[in-house]
């Protein structure tokens, strides 16, 4: 069975790496094409005024490699700065990328979701009246951490620096795209990103039968879009290496 990493690519090829040292046929995928926002001016005045946040949202690894990108010769974090991160993959991105882990916010290891409600598990016990917030994220989103934190008193600014947008295929991706309709009980879809499967469905005819196709989902949200798509056979696990192995295990005969 073949594992269809539907990631973005840059996190895809972790995944397909970190799956085939698991001994399963993992390739990349990607559903979600990142492109950068050309606003370095803006980027540049967030860096600089980088001190005066109490607290910078990452909502993907994207979003940090993205600002990151721009970070200004010599400016370093600020030691005043805390930087949150909705699970693993964006808190390794800060933490590669100089961020002191200590300073580094994300949701419990044992989180049933690696998600903005359980960074906010985190975040909640902390005064947030009259602090500074910046949420750095890609053009849309949800807003539900935002509007929690202002609703505690916060002041909460958004930054886009990348935009998410329809793929496209080369011959290499059309024609792997191709094989799994075609053999849709030898391939198993897995979804990180709601978003993923819209774009999926964007890519092959309206009239394409997903039910013989199997998947899995990193959230409920992203398992019920499944599900509403027409996969008949969706299963959710925690967007973690072991979770994933074990609920792609559970698909064998």
């Amino acid at each position: 069975m073949r594992i269809l990493v539907t990631r973005p690519a840059a996190q895809a090829v972790e995944w397909v790496r970190d799956l085939r040292a698991q001994r399963l046929d993992a390739v990349a995928l990607p559903l979600i094409a990142i492109a950068a926002v050309d606003a370095p001016a803006a980027l540049h005045a967030e860096w600089q005024a980088l001190a005066e946040r109490r607290l910078v949202v990452f909502v993907s690894p994207n979003a940090v490699q993205h600002f990151f990108a721009q970070r200004p010769a010599g400016v370093a974090w600020p030691a005043s700065t805390c930087a949150g991160s909705p699970g693993p993959g964006t808190t390794r991105a800060l933490t590669a990328l100089g961020v002191p882990a200590a300073q580094v916010v994300e949701p419990a290891a044992d989180a049933a979701q690696f998600d903005s409600e359980s960074l906010w598990a985190q975040l909640q016990a902390h005064d947030w009246q009259g602090a500074s917030v910046l949420v750095v994220r890609g053009d849309g989103g949800r807003d539900w951490l935002a509007d929690t934190l202002r609703r505690h008193g916060a002041q909460v600014a958004h930054l886009a620096v990348y935009h998410r947008v329809v793929p496209c295929f080369d011959a290499a991706e059309q024609a792997l795209l191709q094989t799994a309709l075609a053999a849709p009980a030898s391939h198993l879809w897995f979804f990180s990103s709601s978003e993923a499967i819209a774009n999926l469905e964007a890519l092959v005819p309206p009239d394409t039968d997903w039910a013989p196709s199997r998947a899995i989902g990193t959230h409920p949200r992203i398992v019920a879009r499944a599900r509403e798509s027409g996969f008949a056979q969706v299963l959710e696990a925690r967007p973690s290496l072991a979770a994933v192995v074990a609920c792609i295990q559970s698909f064998r005969p």
